[in-house]
């Protein structure tokens, strides 16, 4: 048995502090995807600080129109805020479909940024996996790799981010900030989540004793009518194989004047489909241009032979997404 420490911090400062003190020890949010992978021995800190009584599960409005959104409000929570069901509804939705219910209520905003891979080889501790154990090789490349990733992969590694509510923030163009040894950062989300590339086990820039402490998400007048749709094998407690999140505007000629588009389960990284909104915008809003937008987006997509599949699903999600905003 592996010795563990813990210890509940009472401020921000003693909770970095603790952290960047011991190169051996990790935040301890809501727990809900970190304690399964200690107790599995994916990952075995010798200490663990816990962030549970620090004031930071606030919602509230921010100077500019958008919403400040405290690292560990509960998911549950913030998706049921209504100000988050009016004003993005798809964050709200993507929230709603993302774990169980007993999860959500307790997993934390912050914590959901840094959960990580449902791979099995990454979870099982014992086969070969470059994100756990660099340069062990990837055992998923020719295993069982149906739910893996298709966009954003590398010959290092092709798991797919779990996370559905990120799809959204990725989408809304949201901004992830922290206080951390060296000061506060604000990060815009696309650029916290790291692809795989040559290091799979780095998947985001925070430093050590680096704390998520808010995210922020800005005011946007087209996110009002943003939908969030996950497609999965199982109506409940399921990880994506392909999810869309959109938020489209069309001016009175018909054409795309506004888009936001991401996909999910199907990207190492919650995918923003810049190539499908580049594609749409300004042109007619119409099936054969939703077609050629996710042919756009899909057009790099690396498969393997059980995950081929997501290539045709994911364009068809696309299509049949976008096609359905239009309709009503």
């Amino acid at each position: 048995m592996r010795p563990l420490s813990f210890f509940r911090a009472g401020s921000i400062d003693d909770a970095v502090a603790a952290v960047s003190a011991n190169p051996d020890s990790a935040f301890l949010a809501g727990g809900t995807t970190e304690i399964d992978l200690v107790r599995l021995g994916v990952i075995a800190p010798s200490l663990l600080v816990d962030v549970n009584d620090l004031p930071l599960t606030y919602l509230e409005d921010t100077d500019n129109g958008g919403v400040r959104i405290g690292a560990m409000a509960r998911m549950s929570d913030v998706a049921r805020a209504p100000r988050i069901v009016e004003r993005y509804p798809g964050m709200s939705q993507a929230l709603l479909l993302g774990a169980s219910e007993q999860l959500r209520n307790m997993a934390s905003m912050g914590g959901n940024m840094c959960q990580r891979t449902r791979c099995a080889y990454f979870r099982d501790g014992q086969s070969p996996c470059n994100k756990r154990e660099p340069g062990s090789g990837c055992s998923a490349m020719n295993g069982v790799n149906r739910g893996h990733a298709i966009l954003g992969t590398s010959d290092q590694c092709i798991a797919t981010h779990p996370s559905d509510v990120a799809v959204a923030l990725v989408a809304l163009d949201a901004t992830v900030r922290t206080i951390g040894p060296d000061g506060t950062r604000t990060i815009p989300i696309e650029s916290f989540f790291l692809r795989p590339e040559d290091t799979p086990s780095v998947e985001h820039p925070l430093a050590h004793g680096e704390l998520i402490v808010a995210i922020d998400v800005p005011d946007l007048p087209v996110a009002r009518a943003s939908r969030y749709v996950k497609h999965r094998d199982r109506v409940s407690y399921e990880f994506a194989l392909v999810s869309v999140f959109s938020a489209m505007r069309v001016d009175e000629a018909g054409h795309v004047s506004e888009l936001r588009l991401a996909l999910g389960g199907v990207g190492t990284v919650p995918w923003r489909a810049h190539r499908a909104e580049e594609a749409l915008i300004g042109r007619p809003a119409t099936v054969e241009n939703f077609a050629a937008a996710a042919d756009a987006e899909l057009r790099d997509a690396v498969t393997r032979p059980m995950n081929e599949f997501k290539v045709t699903f994911a364009k068809r999600a696309i299509v049949r997404e976008l096609s359905e905003v239009i309709s009503s």
